[in-house]
């Protein structure tokens, strides 16, 4: 691993790049305390510091050249060209240029507040349309009204271009010879680590709602070796790609670069790899995309995608190598299920498969929780064949909602039945809870894998590392997360997922483990009459009918049996109408009766779960465990349906040890005794 890292000319040690940073960091943090504390609340100082410095950074790598790229549009205006940003991106050497007349530093110079308004909105206006996306996504161009009239704006931009820091990729020195360097030149990687530093500061310090968007740093880091790690050394020199649906700031693609990276170089591999992503939230999408650009990686920004993965896929016809992911859970997914069609009418194959006996799998959730569906996402852009020799694999972390809820047939256990009879399944990793800044439930990680290993065909691996956690650093929690994932535990966790090793804390089960078959057990209705019982004439509609009904009562010879309504039906001669309003009149449910032809007791309807691994199958479990109590029990097989849940407590329970007797009694005696001290000392003092 290198140690030194050039910037422009100047070598900088691991110690020296930190300082380097952090310093820029906490410039950049207090520009918002100097300049926004007494117009903007805590938590919108991002709505500001965020753009801005997405502003600046671009800025300040298009100043060198600036006057080319001037130069070509007026060229380009005298020739009447219209699509003028090829050219002018070029002429800049980037992926995206600014054409207005201005530098950020020529707005420093303005007085006026209306001037620089203006001037500050023709700056912006000139930004090519990538930039203009993330710009009109930050909704940035709403505060600058407000920052005009609080009179920072002018404020603002001077800090941003302040000598005292540096966010150009050339380096800044004392003198006009260059002797005495003041500031070392940023490059597009530094750029990219301060702003998610700064994402992670403004994150944590609204960490009611960070969560929503934003993974730990721990838990990503440990999601990207468990995708990369198992086939660490089959990377080739070859180009791949990974995917993140619901993106967020970018986090979890930008740590997948890196950890993709670091393993090709450690094996000596040249990788390239394009990073593909989609965010519903306009911020957080232009935070992602500003991240890459900021890194110079303009063509991996374009693939970021706006809008909603579920409704509007933005990579519908893209496979993808690796998938990381932590979507939303406990949301409703019902506005994306009308623009569909609705619930019922999405056809959409993502969600909807066919299994090898060409059974149809509907595997649409409640619309309450949609997170099943991001997993179901990933699956549907793996791949598969000869072209793909890894696969695809894919990390997700969920709660537990996505593993047990939903009954046999419901779109929650049908996505488990096609995700874990497809075999993608490799592993599911209980985390402990408290592990993220808006929740405290737990939480887990499903390991998926389109082309599993040998050894892991058919089988699941469990691993429950819910007590795996250490402390935060100073015992500081950040909102609800107050553990976290040490790189020991990191390690720790893979080395069990990889050895897959049976233990305490992991275990190995075929797939039909987890599936069971929902059996609805009825028992015949069984029936008493009695004809004694006096009929309401109020019971039928017609005088005739009730008259019929009577005469019909006193004809049934007396031998007719009275526990077998089909019999004492028989005698009746009553067309079925009337026969269906007098019996319930004259009988009752009676345990020795004879069955009713064809009818079951609802009374006495049961479901039984026949786990799938059952020997036998459905018709042992019913001899076996429902017969011997229920003899005359008969399966409904129309109504039997195939479920899936993993349940980490069935399998992980560790049953509380009980106290010996002996020991028990003896503490029973010790409270006795000292009960009996205290009631000597209560009537001692009564008498005394």
């Amino acid at each position: 691993m290198a140690t030194s890292v050039q910037y422009a000319a100047v070598s900088l040690g691991p110690a020296e790049i930190n300082r380097f940073h952090s310093s820029i960091v906490s410039f950049i943090w207090n520009i918002a305390d100097d300049c926004l504390r007494d117009v903007y609340v805590r938590g919108k100082y991002r709505d500001v510091i965020l753009p801005m410095t997405v502003i600046r950074r671009l800025d300040a790598v298009l100043e060198e050249t600036k006057p080319t790229v001037l130069k070509m549009k007026a060229t380009l205006d005298a020739a009447g060209v219209d699509d003028q940003w090829p050219a002018l991106c070029q002429e800049a050497h980037q992926a995206f240029c600014n054409a207005s007349p201005f530098v950020l530093r020529d707005l420093t110079s303005r007085t006026h507040k209306q001037t620089l308004k203006t001037d500050f909105e023709t700056y912006l206006d000139g930004f090519s349309p990538n930039v203009q996306e993330i710009l009109e996504k930050f909704e940035f161009r709403n505060q600058i009204g407000r920052m005009i009239d609080a009179d920072i704006l002018g404020s603002v931009i001077e800090k941003f271009v302040s000598s005292d820091i540096n966010l150009s990729p050339n380096p800044v020195f004392y003198d006009a010879e260059k002797t005495r360097l003041k500031h070392p030149g940023l490059d597009n990687h530094g750029m990219g680590t301060i702003f998610e530093e700064l994402i992670r500061r403004f994150n944590e310090e609204n960490n009611e709602e960070a969560g929503e968007h934003w993974t730990p740093r721990d838990v990503v880091e440990l999601m990207a070796d468990l995708v990369f790690m198992p086939v660490a050394d089959q990377i080739k020199d070859a180009t791949y790609s990974c995917y993140d649906g619901a993106c967020g700031t970018g986090g979890m693609l930008t740590v997948a670069h890196e950890r993709l990276m670091t393993l090709a170089e450690q094996r000596g591999k040249k990788v390239s790899i394009h990073l593909f992503g989609q965010e519903i939230n306009p911020e957080t999408f232009a935070i992602a995309k500003a991240d890459l650009l900021l890194k110079g990686d303009g063509d991996q920004a374009d693939h970021i995608t706006f809008g909603s993965t579920l409704s509007a896929d933005g990579n519908a016809t893209r496979q993808f190598d690796f998938m990381l992911s932590n979507p939303p859970y406990g949301k409703s997914w019902k506005t994306d299920a009308d623009k569909m069609g609705g619930k019922k009418s999405i056809l959409d194959t993502r969600f909807n498969a066919y299994l090898d006996n060409g059974e149809e799998l509907a595997m649409l959730p409640s619309v309450r929780d949609g997170q099943l569906l991001f997993l179901l996402n990933n699956a549907a852009k793996m791949k598969f064949g000869d072209d793909a020799p890894l696969g695809s694999r894919i990390a997700e972390v969920h709660n537990g909602s996505s593993i047990f809820t939903g009954d046999a047939g419901s779109g929650e256990s049908n996505a488990r039945r096609y995700l874990i009879e497809s075999d993608y399944v490799e592993a599911i990793i209980a985390l402990p809870e408290n592990m993220f800044y808006n929740t405290g439930i737990g939480t887990y990680i499903w390991i998926l894998s389109s082309q599993k290993e040998e050894r892991r065909r058919g089988r699941i691996q469990l691993i429950d590392a819910t007590a795996m956690k250490e402390a935060m650093p100073n015992g500081r929690s950040l909102g609800k997360k107050n553990c976290q994932l040490s790189a020991d535990i990191r390690s720790e966790i893979v080395r069990i997922y990889l050895s897959m090793e049976e233990s305490d804390v992991s275990h190995i089960y075929p797939n039909e483990e987890f599936g069971y078959w929902s059996v609805t057990v009825e028992r015949p209705l069984r029936l008493r009459v009695c004809p004694e019982r006096k009929v309401p004439e109020t019971a039928f509609k017609k005088a005739t009918e009730y008259k019929t009904v009577t005469e019909a009562l006193a004809s049934v010879p007396r031998d007719t049996p009275l526990d077998d309504w089909n019999a004492f039906a028989k005698a009746l001669k009553l067309r079925k109408t009337l026969l269906n309003r007098l019996r319930p009149l004259i009988t009752e449910r009676d345990p020795d009766a004879k069955p009713v032809a064809g009818e079951s007791d609802t009374e006495l309807t049961d479901t039984e779960i026949v786990p799938l691994t059952y020997e036998g199958g459905i018709e042992a479990f019913i001899e076996n465990e429902v017969r011997t109590y229920a003899p005359d029990a008969y399966v409904d097989e129309k109504k039997t349906q195939i479920g899936y849940e993993v349940g980490f407590a069935k399998y992980f329970y560790k049953p509380t040890e009980l106290r010996d007797v002996s020991e028990i009694l003896a503490s029973l005696q010790e409270l006795e005794r000292e009960a009996d001290g205290m009631l000597d000392e209560i009537m001692g003092g009564l008498l005394g």
